[in-house]
């Protein structure tokens, strides 16, 4: 018996098999035979690489992840401090542009704290139904600008392309990645293509360790004339931080947040390059059925126009681990006109509204993840003796992260972190005016 051995066999076709075989060599007094075994592993060798290669992408979504939630704790200060700076100065001072300058540079920190949430699929997304053609009609004069004059711009759209249902913006930052990605690699010029369409399947679709289930969905294609991806990059040029630039022209988190957006919202992305031939990057998205159509809500109206007079009246229980985020926050509704109270824990919450104050306070204003106690446990308490309280939970993780802790369809509204001494102001007037919220 021979010493097994596994190949590699390219066919004719270009297509790799993997091969296990065994030999077996005859014995006896006639003539000695030969029996060489040969086992088709492509299959399993398929799954094992597709196995390893998300194990890779979830360890590092969860790196990613938690750096980013830490990151927006510290972004929430700050900006928020230079908030309150800002109310102290007048436009007009030195002092005043000092502290902007502060300001913008945390918000560009915000920026990439926000993508690598993406990529981990915790961003906070607000999904509406809308067509793909639609959007990239708002953004072709972008698009034009963005890849300049040397690289010609072509647009296809195909007939009845169907609906998706998206986070407009995030689809918007998914396209402007990928266009901006084909021009760095069209230092000379060349030709970039947008291709729309419907792609119906009734078999899974495999693609190096992505397989995407069958089923009907709206493709687009974006396709340049660039230099091309080496074979060894293919598998990396996803994850956070890889980059082939040089130092100091790039973040390498524009495709990172690609992959995380189009994941997050149920989709593929599928990228085929060979050096010199440039590349072609294929998002697949959900297609919205007649049924999803009919159940999708109506998109709502922008909620972003916050009020002209921020200021309110009540009460308001803080409740935040990290010192400077409750520092800021209970300071900033003070300057707003209500009364805080503040508290360093769930537990320390929970005393406070059974003690002689707790019947004064109208809104819970909390983090969600504390150590000991976290938000969600708090709330559940709170709600068997306060059972109509108003709760605003603050994080810097995504909202889905925690709404499957919440018992007895419990409604709360949620304020991602970092926000702003406006958002923050904002966010509360909105839920002091609006009804209680006690459930579904």
């Amino acid at each position: 018996m021979g010493t097994p051995v596994e190949a590699r066999l390219r066919g004719t076709s270009g297509a790799v098999v993997h091969v296990y075989s065994r030999r077996f060599d005859g014995e006896g007094d006639g003539d000695r035979g030969l029996i060489l075994h040969l086992v088709d592993m492509t299959a399993q060798k398929n799954l094992e690489a597709q196995f390893v290669q998300s194990q890779k992408m979830q360890a590092i979504g969860q790196l990613a992840g938690g750096v980013a939630h830490d990151f927006n704790n510290l972004l929430t200060a700050m900006i928020g401090f230079c908030d309150l700076l800002l109310l102290r100065h007048k436009p007009g001072d030195q002092s005043f542009s000092d502290i902007m300058q502060i300001k913008q540079n945390a918000n560009r920190a915000a920026n990439l704290v926000r993508q690598l949430l993406a990529f981990s699929r915790q961003q906070t997304l607000q999904p509406r139904v809308l067509s793909i053609t639609d959007v990239l009609a708002e953004l072709s004069n972008l698009l034009r600008r963005l890849i300049g004059e040397n690289i010609e711009l072509r647009m296809l759209h195909g007939r009845d392309t169907g609906l998706v249902r998206v986070d407009q913006g995030q689809l918007e930052q998914v396209i402007i990645n990928l266009v901006v990605n084909a021009r760095d690699a069209m230092p000379k010029g060349g030709r970039l293509t947008i291709v729309t369409g419907n792609l119906h399947t009734t078999e899974p679709i495999r693609h190096e360790t992505e397989e995407m289930p069958p089923g009907d969905w709206v493709v687009v294609e974006v396709i340049d004339t660039g230099i091309g991806i080496p074979p060894e990059n293919l598998q990396r040029i996803f994850e956070p931080f890889f980059s082939t630039k040089e130092v100091g022209s790039g973040t390498g988190l524009g495709l990172s947040t690609v992959y995380g957006i189009v994941r997050q919202t149920g989709g593929f992305v599928f990228v085929e390059s060979k050096p010199g031939e440039g590349a072609k990057f294929s998002i697949h998205l959900p297609r919205l059925d007649e049924k999803a159509l009919a159940q999708a809500a109506p998109a709502e109206e922008s909620k972003d126009k916050a009020a002209a007079d921020l200021t309110g009246m009540g009460t308001v229980l803080l409740v935040e681990d990290e010192d400077a985020v409750r520092v800021f926050g209970a300071r900033a509704l003070r300057n707003k006109g209500y009364t805080v109270l503040e508290a360093r824990s769930g537990e320390e919450a929970l005393d406070l509204l059974q003690g002689e104050r707790g019947g004064d306070v109208d809104l819970i204003v909390t983090d969600v993840v504390m150590p000991q106690m976290d938000g969600p446990t708090m709330i559940e308490q709170v709600r068997r003796f306060r059972p109509d309280v108003k709760v605003i939970f603050i994080s810097g993780y995504a909202e889905d992260r925690f709404r499957h802790s919440l018992k007895d369809g419990a409604v709360v509204d949620f304020l991602p972190k970092p926000f702003s001494l406006k958002q923050l102001a904002a966010k509360v007037k909105e839920v002091m005016e609006g009804a209680p919220r006690t459930g579904a």
